[in-house]
């Protein structure tokens, strides 16, 4: 039995390609959106007037102020992050934010501690670990026996052209790290929350395909291009695509490529899992199909449906077999386990963590390392 969100309210911090989906997700899940604060008094108007959403807030600290407010949704540029976590901490408002949590490995284990002793509920929203045959993959791993190895992919292909800009690209807005820090940790945390199992470490190679974009005069949102706006050449210091040799915890090796310049590929992430006893191959484009394979005889397609599927998986397959569920419905479960865990409902499916999105963090921080002195680096415990 699932009870009614609707005693809960949240502010989403946020206006541009994140903050309307976490708006959606949360009216679906049943939680009252209580406003949207966007960078300015005209675009948290705008924001509210375009999404139906009662209030826009002029300032972070106004929806902070709001008793009727009791979680809040960081959806704004990776570097405002640190900063309105800790400002809603403070407020004594439960959190989830955007990945990645934080810059730098000391901005997120600083969020880490002041999450702790907050007493809040604090998650990261890495959505994609809960598609139901994603969650699936966690159950089916008990019977593969040991894992000799994990490898994969995500690829997009929204930063193909030189015209292709948005805030992202850049090192001061984003971090050190995009291709990787965007949607590689997407899969890494895929990985390592489905198996058990951690990275301890990497060697990567990345390549900037475009050293100079054609920024636009103006502003451009997510996966849209400048076209035929005016532009103006800048400077590009983050990787469009790379290559990650992973070593993991129980001497199982692994291989991850990440590109955002993969023509015709739109957001794929591919995983396959090889074990002692049979293997598990999951793609994101085709999000309803689990792939198990077996030496000995035939191999298996698992179709989702929830009769079929584990009590985790089952919880968060909202609807029957043949029914597709996709990428808005990731964000729904993802944000129902948040919700739970605020209840102090039992959980079949533990939300991810600012412990989980700090990991992260110090998995891109080894990557980049690793990256500038093309070798080998060991993962930072934490």
């Amino acid at each position: 039995m699932r009870m009614a969100y609707d005693s809960i309210s949240a502010a989403v911090v946020g206006t541009g390609f994140m903050g309307p989906a976490h708006v959606e997700a949360l009216r679906r899940l049943g939680v009252r959106v209580a406003g949207m604060v966007g960078s300015n008094p005209v675009k948290s108007a705008q924001a509210a007037a375009r999404l139906g959403v009662a209030r826009a807030y002029d300032r972070l600290e106004d929806a902070l102020e709001d008793d009727a407010v009791d979680a809040v949704h960081i959806t704004s540029p990776n570097r405002w992050h640190h900063a309105q976590v800790s400002m809603a901490l403070a407020a004594g408002k439960h959190v989830l934010c955007e990945k990645p949590l934080a810059m730098n490995p000391d901005e997120s284990a600083d969020l880490v501690e002041k999450a702790a002793a907050s007493g809040k509920i604090c998650a990261v929203n890495y959505n994609i670990r809960f598609y139901p045959l994603a969650l699936e993959i966690r159950e089916r791993v008990r019977e593969m026996g040991r894992i000799h190895s994990i490898v994969g992919s995500y690829v997009q292909d929204w930063l193909l052209a030189d015209t292709a800009y948005n805030w992202r690209v850049l090192a001061d807005e984003g971090g050190a790290l995009r291709a990787v820090a965007d949607i590689g940790t997407h899969w890494m945390d895929l990985v390592t929350s489905a198996t058990g199992r951690q990275i301890t470490a990497v060697m990567a190679d990345l390549k900037t395909i475009h050293p100079v974009r054609r920024r636009p005069v103006g502003e451009v949102q997510t996966f849209t291009s400048a076209g035929d706006s005016a532009t103006e050449p800048i400077e590009i210091k983050t990787e469009d695509q790379g290559a990650i040799l992973l070593r993991f915890d129980n001497g199982a090796t692994g291989v991850l490529w990440v590109s955002q310049v993969t023509a015709g590929r739109k957001n794929r992430l591919h995983v396959e899992i090889s074990g002692e006893t049979s293997a598990l191959a999951w793609d994101s484009e085709a999000p309803n199909e689990l792939w198990i394979g077996h030496g000995g005889r035939p191999n298996e397609l698992l179709v989702k449906d929830p009769g079929l599927v584990s009590g985790a998986a089952r919880y968060h397959a909202d609807y029957p077999g043949g029914h597709a569920e996709g990428y808005p419905d990731s964000f729904k479960q993802c944000f129902r386990a948040f919700y739970d865990a605020i209840l102090a409902r039992d959980n079949a499916a533990p939300y991810p963590t600012f412990a989980d999105g700090h990991r992260e963090i110090v998995l891109c921080d080894a990557i980049l390392r690793s990256a500038q002195s093309a070798g080998w680096v060991e993962v930072a415990a934490g």
